[in-house]
């Protein structure tokens, strides 16, 4: 099998793929300031939050990812923006009230939801996406489901923050494979009443 610094150096993962459509489309409900993308892979969520004026920690532990990054970071002109972490997420200190934005983008990290939650700051915003379990067959994401997420499990994680927005959908991807995918838009913050963001409607 593969180890990721592999699949990453032989062009097995999009080494500059586009950052999330929903991502992008919430943006403007997050709080300026620090981001952090968890497992970030070659960086297609940090360089683009980086764009948009963040200041993003990126952690990974392939280093082969964190080169990608880098040079993504450094191709669009945010380098100096981007702090790359060569870390496991498993056992990594997250600290607490940092960030205004976090994003996880394909690794399940449900074990350290509580510390990156912890890792926000108040009113900041969690993005979450993710591989589901499906009946159905998927052609994209993990063999098997120890690592999916199960049906409404993403959700029933992040109750504890004010969802902004939540969906589960079988989707064709860019290279034709199906995939059922979860995502989840959550603002740390608790109460009855709560304020919500207009969004463009516009599916993606």
């Amino acid at each position: 099998m593969q180890t990721w610094d592999e699949r990453f150096r032989d062009g097995d993962y999009p080494q500059n793929p586009d950052p999330s459509p929903i991502l992008r489309r919430y943006l403007g409900a997050c709080p300026d300031g620090r981001a952090l993308d968890v497992a970030t892979g070659t960086g297609r969520n940090a360089v683009f939050l980086a764009e948009e004026g963040y200041q993003v920690d990126g952690i990974e532990q392939s280093i082969e990812g964190l080169r990608i990054a880098r040079r993504n970071a450094t191709n669009s002109g945010v380098a100096e923006r981007t702090n790359w972490i060569q870390a496991d997420v498993p056992t990594y200190a997250f600290p607490e009230s940092t960030y205004d934005v976090a994003t996880i983008s394909f690794y399940r990290a449900v074990d350290r939801f509580p510390d990156i939650k912890e890792a926000l700051t108040p009113n900041g915003v969690l993005f979450v996406e993710h591989h589901l379990r499906s009946s159905e067959s998927v052609q994209s994401g993990p063999s098997g489901d120890r690592y999916r997420f199960a049906a409404n499990e993403l959700l029933h994680a992040c109750l504890d923050l004010t969802v902004l927005y939540y969906d589960e959908r079988t989707e064709t991807r860019d290279d034709g494979r199906s995939s059922a995918v979860v995502r989840i838009v959550a603002r740390n913050s608790s109460g009855h009443h709560q304020s919500y963001p207009q969004i463009d409607s516009e599916e993606n």
